[in-house]
This record gives structure tokens, sequence and C-alpha cells, in this order.
């Protein structure tokens, strides 16, 4: 072979080869297009289905919050009363029942010293009370009306002074110390739609020196959507009686007689008495049968 034949093989092979790390190199890139655009397909897939995840997310937690706006709603449309056709005739005929049931109310407070410990005895037993406020009470001590209010007892009306004078002035004055006291109320609970339909007299309906002004006073009240309620039970704590004894012996002078019970006791400041009887009087309630209940069961 002459030494142009070889140089001639040289240069053909040599093309080759160049031809062949071409051909390889260009394989290569080809290969490395297709995985980078494999992995960029999969990130933009999985890109696509956890934005599409976070989007269910966040509508299955927008949906859950909403459920729960929604039930929150519905429990403190729950705890307003509204007082029905119903209502009033719960109220009328409140003393009469076909089953035993015993309503717990108390007048005067609230107070820092009292209230407390019938609240915590209260809620150790699962009782659900009715407290008779006075306003004037409620703006010194508006965190255990809220307290009263959470916890599922009914905030009635005592108005707002317990000065016999005043409140009983004239038959409008009733009507604006229980609108006072109310205002109170809302205040102290912070809700403004709230009105208890429900008011106590101070010395209560019947008889005394203020007898007519409150017959008039009953008129306007009606009038106003605004019901009355006295008891059929008392502990007499507020009328000389100082100990549990003492307490369970004015119970059992009218108890016996009834099957629906309308039970007035006190909390003010001075009553530590009623606070620390009152796991006794409600064995004594239990063991007779009686239920215990709260003017949510009346006035709905």
């Amino acid at each position: 072979m002459d030494l142009i034949s070889v140089k001639r093989e040289y240069r053909n092979r040599k093309n080759i080869a160049i031809a062949i790390s071409v051909l390889i190199v260009l394989i290569v890139f080809v290969w490395l297009g297709l995985k980078i655009n494999s992995n960029t397909q999969n990130d933009i897939t999985k890109t696509a289905e956890t934005g599409k995840n976070e989007t269910t997310q966040e509508a299955e937690q927008e949906e859950q919050r909403k459920q729960e706006e929604a039930k929150k709603e519905e429990e403190r449309k729950a705890k307003l009363p509204q007082l029905t056709d119903e209502g009033r005739n719960n109220l009328k005929n409140i003393y009469h029942s076909e089953t035993k049931r015993v309503f717990l109310t108390f007048d005067d407070g609230p107070s820092r010293t009292v209230t407390p410990v019938v609240l915590d005895t209260l809620k150790s037993e699962n009782i659900k009370a009715t407290f008779f406020l006075l306003g004037s009470r409620v703006e010194l001590d508006p965190d255990l009306v809220k307290r009263e209010y959470d916890e599922g007892h009914y905030i009635a009306s005592h108005g707002y002074s317990h000065v016999y004078s005043q409140i009983y002035a004239t038959p409008q004055s009733v009507l604006d110390e229980y609108n006072k006291s109310v205002t109170a109320i809302r205040n102290a609970i912070g809700e403004q739609e709230y009105n208890p339909h429900l008011f106590r007299f101070p010395g209560g309906y019947w008889g005394g020196k203020y007898a007519e002004v409150k017959k008039q006073a009953e008129q306007i009240l009606e009038q106003n959507d605004v019901l009355h309620i006295d008891w059929n039970a008392l502990t007499s704590d507020a009328a000389g009686a100082k100990t549990t004894e003492q307490f369970i012996a004015e119970l059992n002078k009218t108890v016996p007689k009834h099957n629906s019970i309308v039970v007035l006791m006190h909390d003010a400041g001075n009553k530590t008495a009623t606070a620390n009887a009152l796991p006794t009087i409600i064995k004594y309630f239990r063991d007779q049968g009686f239920e215990f209940e709260n003017f949510y069961s009346i006035i709905k």
C-alpha cells in the first residue's frame, strides 16, 4: 500500500470516528433534552396537583369555617329569649306540672363574694338556674353576669336600684328600671339583642304599700312584652333564716304541696349561708324526684 492510500484510509477512519463522536454527542443531547422535558412535565404536573390539592384544602377549610360560624350563630340565637304566645301560656301555668320540676332562682346579685360560689356549685351539679339581677350590681361585676350567661343560666331583671321609693315612684318608673337593668345586662354579656322579657318585682308583686303602683305597672310591662314572676317556695334567707336547717324547714312548708316549684333565694354579698347551703338544697329536691329547669324552658 502506497503512502497516499495510507493517508486516505487514515482520513476515512478519522472522519468515521468524528462522525461517531458527533452522533454520540447528539444522542446524549437528545436524551438529556427528553429527560429535562420529562422532569419539567412532572414538575408541572406536580405543581398543578399541589395547586389543586391546596385549592381543595382551602375550599374544605372555608366550608368548615362557614359551618362553625353557622353553628355559633345558631347557638347565639338559641340563647336569645323569644316571647311567644306559648311562652305567655307557659308562664301563666308555671305552677302546674304533671312532672316534678323546680326552678332555682336568685335575686339581688351579682356579688363578688357569693355569686361565684353559687355558680361553682351549679356547674358541678350540672344545673341551670335563673338569676334576677339588679342593674346597679351588674355594672359593678359584669364579668360575673357574662359567666352566668355563658354557662347557660337564664338572666332576668330585678330592676336597677332596689330602692322601693324610686322604683315604685310611678308605674312608668318600674318599666324604666327594667329597661335600665336590661341595658346593663346587654353591655355585660356583649349581646345587644338580649331581652329576658321577664321581671321580678322587688319585694314581690302582691301586697304592700305600693300594691296599686305594681298593678298599674303590670299593665305597662305587659304592653312592652315583659312578664313577671314571683315564687311559691322560699328559703327565707332574706327574712331571718340563717342556717341550712332553717332553709330546709322553710322549704318544707310549701314544697310538698306542689309538683312545680319556683324557689326564691338570694346571691347578694351577705348571703354566704345560701351559697354554703346550696348543695344540701339541691340534694333535698333530688331526693324527692324533682328535675331542675330554668326559664329557657318557659320563654323559649
